[in-house]
């Protein structure tokens, strides 16, 4: 989770700092929008209003769309009842238990359900949270394959000089994409002195990234590549990392390489930090489909047409576990978290997610707007949908007695979200 630095409201002309933040809260709650800048402290309501257009919110740039869009076929739909070990799931309390805004189930390239609630649908975007980082780490892969970024076994100080003499001097590449730099790192949310709270108020300097400007203070208090640790502000080095190598936008570089080629229906938007980058741990708006098209490409390889994207075992190794996160039957791959019967999973706070399988070829986004960000109750009952859906994608292949068997917890996803 993160905080968007002073919101940005449209149409809001001020001759002054003062009135202008006036002016922004005073539309802003007039549209049932929030005012405070921190996500944990929106009601639930403003968070329903908020979440389908933070482009309103903050100041964003488009990943733009192309013009041949990916047709999608209907396959069989899935039934509204799904067995689970806990008893019987029907899909519409589940969409209501998880507020699910959208929910997009492909299987092999077919929709098998499409769904939308809360006034949204196929068309309106929602916004990701750290469902990004799994987006942003696929471009360490494209600027590997078009020779911007020549390994991820290289000192990421080759890449970003201004972290010399940091903690991040002997980090490689490949460590900061599997969060094992060993740099000292606060992620608690609920702390305001942490950094995950601190880094988000460091402003632009003398033309120089707030990112870059904050994570340079920092220190390592283990060696690289031994110690697991969840953190956002590492993912926003990885976007400093692709823009600095490529030389184009993150949006821009995103569009170029999946969005267009791949054939996303409709324009998405990222948020812009206070030096006008594209945040790389958070905040890309998309629709559902869209992101569930992002995990058939994930699935896929990085494939579309004959030709790969990313180097061609890179999501073999970015879907797998790289990395010990001491949780049974899970690892984190590249700022993706892995299971161990092969699938893998982008998360973000709040109940967003693309969860693929591979070997179902299955792949599931959801967007809504959970009570809390990670309630380990609604945690728990997405994995149990997971699991139902994996279990009757077997059935269907199964002699018929056995299709009414309900899931076993085998997979078991778990992680972290943020």
């Amino acid at each position: 989770m993160r905080t968007f630095g002073k919101l940005v409201m449209l149409g809001a002309a001020c001759l002054s700092l003062t009135a202008c933040e006036k002016a922004q809260k005073v539309a802003a709650t007039a549209a049932g929008l929030p005012t405070d800048e921190n996500v944990l402290f929106w009601t639930q309501d403003q968070r329903d209003n908020a979440f389908r257009q933070m482009e309103v919110l903050a100041t964003t740039r488009t990943i733009e769309a192309g013009n041949n869009i990916r047709k999608l076929e209907e396959g069989e739909p899935l039934p509204d009842t799904l067995k689970t070990e806990n008893g019987d799931l029907n899909i519409d309390d589940y969409m209501a238990s998880q507020r699910l805004a959208g929910l997009v189930i492909l299987q092999d390239g077919k929709i098998r359900l499409e769904e939308y609630r809360m006034d949204f649908d196929r068309n309106h975007r929602w916004t990701s949270f750290s469902v990004a980082k799994s987006l942003v780490s696929s471009l360490v892969g494209a600027a590997i394959k078009d020779g911007f970024i020549k390994s991820i076994d290289d000192p990421l100080t080759d890449y970003i000089p201004e972290l010399k003499g940091s903690g991040y001097d002997g980090v490689t590449v490949e460590q900061l994409l599997t969060m094992t730099s060993g740099v000292k790192w606060n992620e608690d949310y609920g702390d305001k002195g942490s950094d995950v709270a601190r880094f988000n108020n460091t402003k632009s300097k003398d033309g120089v990234d707030p990112v870059i400007l904050y994570m340079k203070t920092l220190v390592n208090e283990a060696e690289p590549g031994t110690r697991w640790q969840y953190n956002t502000g590492e993912t926003n080095l990885i976007g400093v990392l692709v823009a600095k190598a490529t030389g184009k936008s993150l949006s821009e570089y995103l569009s170029e390489k999946i969005w267009k080629p791949y054939g996303m229906a409709n324009d998405a938007v990222w948020i812009l930090n206070d030096g006008g980058k594209e945040i790389g741990g958070c905040c890309i708006s998309a629709t559902t489909r869209d992101f569930a098209l992002f995990g058939q490409f994930a699935m896929n390889g990085g494939k579309i047409g004959d030709k790969y994207v990313v180097p061609e075992d890179w999501f073999a190794q970015a879907g797998t576990k790289q990395a010990d996160i001491r949780q049974p039957g899970a690892g984190y791959g590249y700022q993706w978290w892995t299971f161990d019967d092969g699938s893998f999973a982008a998360q973000g706070i709040f109940g967003q997610g693309i969860f693929i399988d591979p070997k179902r070829k299955l792949v599931i986004a959801g967007n809504g707007n959970w009570p809390s960000a990670t309630p380990e109750e609604k945690k728990n009952e997405r994995n149990a949908f997971y699991r139902a859906i994996q279990a009757y994608l077997d059935s269907e292949a199964a002699p018929a007695e056995d299709k009414n068997a309900p899931a076993k917890d085998e997979s078991a996803p778990a992680g972290e979200q943020n």
